[in-house]
């Protein structure tokens, strides 16, 4: 681990929010573990019904960065109409919910730059808050500590979430193409993917210090990762293997593999936890870029209590699921069509493709807003 020693550029914070604390915001202890519920675990605060007072003007919007336009697309949940498209700067990733839930923030790697979203308009305010390579964003849980995946850097650089100040930056390779993480349920610590050497990488959430490193099979493309209901294990989506790896609780080995479907990308809990949904993009790797042919592109529904895969949801004619998030009240799965530019939209009563919404090419991280949950963990869905 290195420290920087200079300073970094000056940020500049949102403008028309005030900052609040995390009493004032979630009211609870945000770095508890969530529950003792069997089922739910520790998504019992991101139930439908638990909604934070701090989105209660939050529009329900869907925010869709498009890398290669560099832009983000805004959608009426209700109409499923675009309601706004606005430019945000180079290499757009994700649009990330901060921690206290009362802004979002596209991530432009490229243009090395955060740019602040206001959810009560749908709407960027402020100046953007200058930050290098962010891939993608977290929080620790208890909301001190904002964590950028500076993926092209092979480098987790942490800030001060108040000031955007930076604070650390753990150099992590041998893991290359750091970018997903999500944490224990305690909080102490997180495991990232290491998508371009094949592994995972355990860290102490208080100290950055390097705990452990986790080798995945042969081939392995790590993609997104997601704690179980139960917090006795992750899951990881590997896009080379068309699986998901499960990891045991403890973040130190591997005990068992899902097969999902080709190019298996993002993971995604129901809104009452008993369903795990896998969007598998219809490729082995990030290589091929053309429109998708029918057969390509679908969504494995998996039972956390058996690590079974329960369902299928094909895209007719073809898709490139990657990204996305539920709805807040559970029924619909949203998720960006990577080499296709459109936005598919499931039932997940039915697993009907129930609307493919045409957006700028390249679409990645899309975020659906408001979400249940006391606070965020960042990345396009992460609730506590």
């Amino acid at each position: 681990m290195s420290v920087p020693t200079t300073a970094p550029p000056t940020p500049v914070t949102p403008t028309t929010r005030e900052q609040h604390d995390v009493a004032s915001v979630t009211g609870v202890d945000a770095a508890a573990p969530a529950t003792d519920d069997p089922i739910s675990g520790v998504y019992a605060h991101t139930m439908a019904d638990e909604l934070n007072p701090a989105v209660v003007d939050a529009k329900d919007y869907v925010y869709v960065p498009s890398n290669d336009a560099g832009s983000v697309t805004v959608i009426d949940q209700t109409t499923m109409q675009i309601v706004d498209t606005y430019h945000v700067g180079k290499l757009v990733q994700h649009v990330v919910a901060d921690w206290d839930l009362r802004h979002l923030y596209a991530t432009a790697s490229d243009s090395n730059e955060l740019v602040p979203i206001d959810p009560a308009t749908g709407e960027p305010v402020g100046r953007p808050i200058r930050v290098d390579a962010p891939y993608n964003l977290y929080f620790t849980p208890d909301g001190s500590t904002a964590v950028v995946m500076a993926e092209r850097r092979d480098r987790i650089d942490e800030y001060d979430r108040t000031t955007w100040q930076l604070t650390r930056s753990i150099e992590v390779a041998p893991c290359h193409g750091v970018n997903h993480a999500d944490w224990s349920a305690d909080g102490a610590w997180f495991l990232a993917t290491c998508e371009f050497s094949g592994g995972l990488i355990k860290i102490d959430s208080a100290t950055g210090a390097i705990l452990g490193h986790i080798d995945l099979p042969d081939g392995s493309m790590p993609q997104d990762l997601r704690l179980a209901p139960d917090g006795d294990k992750f899951y990881v989506a590997d896009m080379a293997h068309g699986c998901l790896w499960v990891i045991d609780g403890a973040g130190t080995n591997v005990i068992g593999t899902i097969p999902t479907g080709v190019g298996a990308h993002g993971i995604y809990p129901s809104r009452d936890a008993t369903r795990i949904y896998v969007s598998n993009r219809g490729r082995p790797s990030g290589g091929d870029t053309m429109p998708s042919q029918d057969g390509q592109g679908s969504v494995s529904v998996v039972d956390p209590a058996t690590d079974r895969v329960v369902d299928t949801w094909q895209i007719p004619g073809g898709g490139s699921p990657d990204m996305g998030a539920v709805s807040a009240d559970g029924t619909r799965l949203w998720l960006s069509g990577r080499y296709d530019a459109e936005v598919y939209v499931f039932d997940t009563a039915s697993g009907q493709l129930v609307n493919r919404i045409k957006v700028p090419a390249g679409p990645h991280g899309l975020n659906v807003f408001p979400q249940p949950g006391r606070y965020s963990l960042g990345h396009t869905g992460n609730y506590r």
